[in-house]
């Protein structure tokens, strides 16, 4: 197990989602119970934030939570202290969500928040020295990778923006002119404590937008995601188990 990082940093697991892109599978079962490879992708979250020293986690719940809640205990929450963060009266999407667990990052360090249905080994350590040393509130974990969505970076991995190819649509955060960089946002990311203050959304509502406000008058960077494995899961588990 990895224990690179100095402090005993939090994280946030965002398991809350209806899982609509996984059906008929998540019509029985959360989305954070979906298996690729005989692994749920809660379990492959967990073990990848605890594999670089995390040991409180909070997860968001919303749809079939009483399934996750079930399955945490039986593994004995993996050997990480996890606490739940109850969404099922009212889905409060990514922002929002982060927003309701706040009081659990009160020992204002920076902090990871993680997406349950993507697979990845990126290097936690490493992005969260970039954190640090970039003095940022926020720092995306961002690659290039063929989607439909993209957020814009300039030549510093400042956050300029965000485009959707399909529907043309494309929301700029006040610099409206320049190249930018298109890069896909990899699920991961880490914030600063100091976030929550600058909160001023209703909810529900996500963190893309939250994101894109900010921008305009903070730090919100781009970190460079050259992990070697990535999946989002997007597709049915049985086509991931194929490759």
């Amino acid at each position: 197990m990895k224990t690179d990082l100095n402090l005993p940093y939090k994280a946030m697991i965002l398991a809350a989602g209806l899982g609509t892109r996984l059906r008929p599978i998540t019509d029985t079962i959360p989305k954070a119970l979906v298996k690729v490879n005989d692994l749920t992708l809660l379990e492959g979250a967990i073990r990848h934030l605890a594999e670089y020293g995390v040991k409180d986690i909070i997860i968001n719940v919303h749809h079939f939570a009483d399934q996750i809640i079930h399955f945490l205990n039986e593994n004995h929450n993996f050997g990480i202290n996890i606490t739940i963060s109850d969404e099922r009266d009212h889905l409060l999407d990514t922002g929002g969500g982060l927003r309701k667990a706040a009081w659990f990052f009160s020992d204002v360090k920076p902090f990871f928040v993680r997406n349950v249905d993507i697979i990845s080994n990126l290097d936690l350590t490493c992005m969260m020295d970039f954190h640090l040393q970039s003095d940022v509130l926020a720092t995306l974990a961002i690659r290039n990778r063929v989607t439909s969505r993209y957020f814009l970076f300039n030549s510093d991995h400042q956050l300029c923006g965000w485009t959707n190819l399909k529907t043309g649509e494309k929301i700029m955060s006040g610099v409206l002119e320049g190249e930018f960089e298109m890069f896909a946002f990899s699920g991961i990311q880490i914030l600063s404590p100091e976030i929550f203050n600058l909160i001023t959304e209703q909810d529900p509502f996500s963190l893309t937008n939250m994101y894109l406000r900010l921008a305009k008058d903070h730090h919100v960077k781009g970190f460079i995601d050259n992990a070697s494995i990535w999946k989002d899961i997007g597709k049915s588990p049985v086509e991931l188990n194929e490759h």
